[in-house]
């Protein structure tokens, strides 16, 4: 065995999209951090649809933007085409997408990575993790090299002992032509974590020019282009052309050298449907489905099924929507989406010909279901840190999730906290009235997941406060304290805060006859660009901000209200080693979830299923009593 000679404080195993923002955010904090992964060619790989963002992800991908972390810029800078989703309705839902180009969305992130000080990348199949006790030290690869490291992240997404379908084939990996992950499970059992299976799919790929675009309807972008990235943006590696005009942009200047520059405009998605004919096909070989013949055991997404799920499911729905989305610009690789399955592959070919358009289509890669491990997230801390091991924390799918950009919140929140750690300070804990990411790690570790977790705007009671536009006013303050976001940024953030105050007190001193620009704002019929005095001069964010700030400002105040009301209930504090069993009255149930979760205040002990009101209220009372008399009694803290 070798020992490499460096010792680093924070090692991330994996390279995907949680791995990515795990190491590039502990290494813009100042630690030495090693980026371990089996394949340094796939570095920040879209796995499955060559996009990012959309409901509530959206949301997400904008939170990590303005904390400090990748995935936004990369977007739009290998972007194709940019939309808002949702916007007939009110902005707390209003969403961000973006149709990137597969292999230059890879490219670029492999590049600021190698690129990154304090972070070294490297090829290597990590087998073993090396721990004593209740601590982590590093971890081992498969030719016997073993890193050293203060603290260890995982995110394997899913290549923890990966296995793939199609049809009654079957082959160990975790994307197609790559290998498992398959020594990483053992170790974490032999820490004492609990691994589960969970199972999701991709669709398969088309040649572009076996399809029929005439048949279909064509989707373009929006102008203006609504970019996730708040910050002005690094030049890319695709020279910029000088020959084309330049779009209107929503948040910032164009950005230099991007890929939708280098092409000249966006890219359009077309939209399609199945037939009475797929329906039949699938209804013909349900059985030759591994989903359906027992073959895999692991639970699928629920709101992204197969379409063997959405045929069986809705069995009175005649077709079913398809988009079929570009890969890149240097490829006639199609994704179609919306037609994830794992039959057998002749049966994949007359679905695919099944569809209008595609009655000729070619398939150049098959889709196919992939099982894995992953780790129920009851058993980690809101830190991300698992519970049975200190210095080790869990990522991405791996914590029972889908998505890029639920992955990617995960790892910026681990990387951020095992920083943190490293440089002895204090944890960051994002709350639910924060942040999406608040909302998502609250519920992994306070709920758990059977089913791969995915965000909805719906999961936040505080959606309202949470919208996407103002991602940077609460988070980018938060990001530049703890050394992630950089100075420069953070001036461009203050400045945008300051326009966007002196505008709405402009408008609420102006008048206009007997009322002033604000209240006229507030009416439904009028907006900010068809004022009268409108400043016309401001950045197109500020003038939305200003809009939405000042037209929905009533129910943003009783919104921060209920904030306020809840927290009482948050700033109570648990200590760590709480016995619940001293508890008269509390239900069993209740015990049991508050010792297996161990809540950090009474507000997150409230958010535990399984654990009523009532219990809630005896909890409290104790508490109180429990500070109000000597530490021994026992109906107060107590060693377990």
């Amino acid at each position: 065995m070798f020992i490499y000679p460096k010792k680093y404080d924070v090692t991330v195993v994996g390279a995907g999209h949680a791995g990515v923002e795990a190491a590039l955010a502990a290494s813009r904090m100042g630690c030495s951090t090693l980026l371990l992964t089996t394949n340094a060619d796939t570095i920040g790989q879209m796995s499955c649809n060559p996009a990012i963002g959309g409901t509530a992800k959206g949301h997400l991908v904008r939170e990590i933007d303005a904390l400090g972390g990748e995935m936004g810029r990369n977007a739009d800078m290998t972007g194709l085409q940019f939309r808002m989703l949702n916007t007939k309705k009110g902005p707390a839902v209003w969403s961000p997408r973006a149709q990137c180009d597969k292999k230059a969305y890879q490219y670029r992130m492999k590049w600021i990575c190698e690129k990154q000080p304090n972070l070294d990348v490297k090829q290597g199949n990590v087998t073993s993790i090396i721990f004593d006790k209740s601590s982590i030290s590093g971890v081992k690869t498969s030719i016997g090299v073993s890193y050293l490291s203060k603290t260890v992240i995982i995110t394997t997404g899913t290549f923890l002992h990966g296995l793939m379908h199609i049809g009654n084939e079957k082959e160990h990996g975790g994307r197609s032509g790559e290998p498992a992950a398959i020594g990483i499970s053992a170790s974490l059992r032999e820490i004492g974590i609990e691994l589960m299976r969970l199972k999701t799919g991709t669709p398969p790929r088309l040649l572009g020019k076996t399809i029929d675009f005439s048949k279909l309807e064509e989707q373009g972008g929006d102008d203006p282009i609504p970019f996730f990235s708040f910050w002005p943006h690094d030049p890319f590696h695709v020279e910029q052309s000088t020959s084309v005009s330049k779009p209107k942009t929503r948040t910032h200047a164009f950005p230099v050298g991007s890929i939708l520059e280098a092409i000249g405009g966006q890219k359009s998605c077309f939209l399609t449907r199945t037939t009475t004919k797929t329906r039949s096909i699938i209804k013909d070989n349900i059985h030759l489905s591994p989903m359906y013949s027992g073959e895999i055991v692991g639970v699928g997404p629920r709101y992204c099924p197969s379409i063997e799920d959405k045929i069986i499911r809705f069995k009175d729905r005649e077709t079913h929507q398809i988009f079929l989305e570009p890969e890149g610009i240097a490829t006639d690789e199609i994704y179609i989406n919306g037609l994830s399955t794992s039959l057998p592959f002749e049966v994949q070919v007359a679905l695919v010909r099944s569809i209008i358009g595609c009655e000729n289509a070619e398939i150049m890669r098959p889709a196919y279901a992939v099982e894995y491990d992953f780790a129920l997230p009851t058993q980690l801390q809101i830190t991300l840190e698992t519970k049975a091991c200190e210095n080790l924390y869990l990522a991405g799918q791996i914590n029972g999730t889908s998505g890029y950009e639920e992955a990617a919140a995960q790892g910026i929140m681990a990387g951020i906290n095992a920083a943190r750690r490293c440089l002895g300070r204090k944890p960051l804990i994002l709350s639910r009235d924060q942040a999406y990411i608040g909302v998502l790690i609250d519920d992994l570790v306070n709920l758990g997941t059977l089913e791969p977790y995915r965000m909805f705007t719906s999961r936040a009671e505080y959606r309202l406060l949470l919208r996407q536009d103002n991602a940077d006013r609460r988070l980018s303050g938060i990001g530049h304290e703890i050394g992630l976001l950089s100075n420069k940024n953070h001036q461009i953030f203050l400045k945008k805060c300051d326009s966007i105050s002196n505008e709405i007190s402009r408008l609420n001193k102006t008048r206009v006859g007997t009322e002033t620009m604000a209240r006229l704002l507030k009416k439904t019929e009028i907006t900010y660009e068809t004022l009268a005095d409108n400043n016309a001069s401001l950045p197109y964010d500020v003038r939305e901000a200003v809009e939405i700030e000042i037209k929905y400002s009533g129910y943003i105040s009783r919104q921060i209200k209920d904030v306020e009301r809840q927290k009482s209930s948050e700033n109570k504090k648990i200590p760590s080693n709480f016995n619940y069993n001293k508890i008269r009255g509390l239900s069993t149930e209740a015990q049991i979830k508050l010792t297996t979760i161990r809540p950090f205040s009474l507000g997150q002990a409230g958010r535990i299923s399984g654990v009523s009101p009532a219990d809630i209220s005896l909890l409290a009372v104790w508490l109180k009593r429990s500070s109000e008399i000597d530490s021994h009694s026992k109906i107060d803290v107590t060693n377990d």
